[in-house]
């Protein structure tokens, strides 16, 4: 293991030790709030100590065993000890240098979804629609809640666009490589003479903006309309002007909000997509230098990039970032993504260890 990762690790067990002695002082209750900061900085290094020690006693027993492999007697003896030794140093090190990735601060995060009706027409949006439901389905077996923010139906059916809150652990974890062009090819309910259509959809996926970091908004950078709802849902609450569209004058950004009776939750609500969009635009201008080491999972960072591929004559879905094709299309579109999400997620871990390799080799 490289000495600058050694020497990092020897840090985190004293710090692990100082952490330990803190807990253990009468008065560490008194103050919650660091409190509960040292107890999550002990859940954090705990497991990395836990390895490292692991590792330090497998490298102690390989040089016990190296030492006694010159006594006739012990020979054999110590040659299986090194052969187990340096299989527990290969194993701890491959556990070490996933525990030290650095860590995704939004992971935790609920998240707001938006699909988009691409190219495409009426098929792009009942495509829009299906999307909806995918990540409906894959939220319900997360046990996750979606509240729908805002949509706009389109003419025969799907959406438009449709803006929906997630509400769960580990939301934006799962779904953040969801951002990005889904294309699809299928013959549409439309289609008289079996023709395939291909249309397409754009998806983002932003985390909500934390509250303890909250965006700078300034009131008077925003123009805030009311206006009657329209559209699904729309005929119960159209008496009044509940519906609220926001825009944000310095970037542009527009949101509207007509998915409530009230008013005043709808402005809320429209707040809340706002400051996740414009800290998923500044996140984006602050990671501009590292788009290069991510490419092969959000691409150019640019929305309509074509990141999969619906199938349905066939039967497959592909992603293009990671060239996985699976036949289950149907099973996906009922919400069944466990599969897909886990090999963007691997294949993401495995370009971090590369870069950390890189960094510490």
């Amino acid at each position: 293991m490289n000495p600058t990762l050694i020497n990092k690790l020897d840090q985190l067990v004293d710090r692990h030790i100082e952490i330990d002695a803190l807990l253990a002082e009468p008065t560490v209750t008194a103050n919650m709030d660091r409190y509960r900061r040292i107890t999550r900085e002990q859940s954090e290094i705990g497991p990395v100590v836990a390895e490292y020690r692991a590792w330090q006693q497998a490298q102690a027993d390989l040089a016990t065993a190296r030492e006694l492999i010159a006594d006739p007697e012990m020979r054999e003896l110590a040659e299986d000890e090194i052969t187990d030794a340096e299989a527990r140093i290969v194993q701890v090190e491959a556990a070490l240098q996933v525990l030290l990735l650095p860590k995704d601060p939004n992971d935790e995060r609920n998240v707001f979804l938006e699909i988009r009706a691409g190219t495409g027409g009426n098929e792009s949006a009942l495509f829009a629609g299906t999307l909806f439901r995918m990540y409906a389905r894959y939220a319900e077996r997360q046990r996750w809640q979606v509240e729908i923010v805002s949509e706009s139906p389109g003419e025969v059916g799907g959406f438009k666009e449709i803006i929906c809150r997630v509400n769960g652990q580990g939301a934006y974890s799962r779904l953040k490589f969801e951002s990005g062009g889904h294309r699809v090819q299928r013959v549409p309910e439309t289609e008289s003479q079996g023709r395939i259509h291909t249309s397409a959809c754009t998806v983002a996926v932003m985390p909500e903006a934390d509250e303890r970091v909250a965006v700078a908004i300034n009131p008077a950078d925003l123009k805030i309309d009311t206006y009657r709802a329209s559209g699904a849902g729309g005929q119960h609450i159209n008496k009044t002007d509940s519906a609220v569209r926001i825009t944000h004058l310095p970037t542009g950004i527009v949101v509207e909000c007509q998915d409530d009776r009230s008013q005043h939750r709808n402005k809320a609500q429209a707040l809340g997509v706002l400051a996740a969009r414009i800290q998923d635009a500044q996140d984006r201008v602050a990671h501009a230098e590292e788009a290069s080491t991510r490419k092969s999972l959000v691409g150019s960072g640019d929305r309509s990039d074509r990141i999969r591929t619906y199938n349905f004559p066939q039967g497959r879905i592909t992603d293009h970032r990671i060239n996985l094709t699976l036949y289950k299309i149907d099973a996906i579109m009922d919400g069944d993504m466990g599969e897909l999400i886990a090999a963007l997620a691997s294949e993401h871990q495995a370009e971090q260890l590369a870069t950390l390799s890189g960094a510490v080799g």
